[in-house]
């Protein structure tokens, strides 16, 4: 008979452990980052890239196979459709794990876990740089266009 990995389990039980990492890849997925403690979190980054793995492949067998998990349809077609081309060129490492402190009430270590932005915040930067250097072009040949009046009026 098959059993269940060996080890400590969050919550518990097996199924409660899987409902537990279902309901936090959710969260992550809906809102990009979440806080929680850092057995949690560790637990979760490998739930969440293979469901991120998944759903770059982007077929009606995967879109099942992350149903399996994420049952809100919602959030699955957010998934796949604004989170997954994000990853596209990124062959892994979709989440960030950042240690926090400790909670306060029961010192847990807590940590936030968090989708790492990958194409937008690279063309975000790009954009922003791109436009920094047109405002920089503009602005020299104002001051160039300044200067040739001033140097006109010395010779006459």
């Amino acid at each position: 008979m098959p059993r269940p990995a060996k080890g400590a389990r969050l919550g518990g039980s097996a199924a409660h452990e899987k409902l537990l990492l279902a309901n936090l890849a959710k969260s992550l997925f809906e809102h990009g980052r979440i806080t929680t403690t850092e057995a949690k979190a560790r637990r979760l980054r490998p739930v969440a890239e293979r469901l991120i793995t998944k759903a770059k492949k982007g077929d009606i067998h995967n879109r099942r196979l992350v149903l399996q998990t994420i049952t809100d349809k919602g959030i699955v077609h957010t998934l796949f459709t604004e989170i997954a081309p994000r990853y596209e060129e990124r062959p892994g490492g979709y989440t960030r794990i950042t240690k926090i402190g400790n909670r306060r009430g029961d010192n847990a270590p807590m940590a936030v876990i968090e989708l790492v932005e990958g194409e937008i915040a690279k063309k975000a930067t790009v954009a922003e740089a791109e436009a920094a250097t047109v405002r920089a072009v503009k602005e020299s040949e104002a001051k160039a266009e300044d200067a040739a009046p001033a140097d006109e009026a010395k010779d006459a």
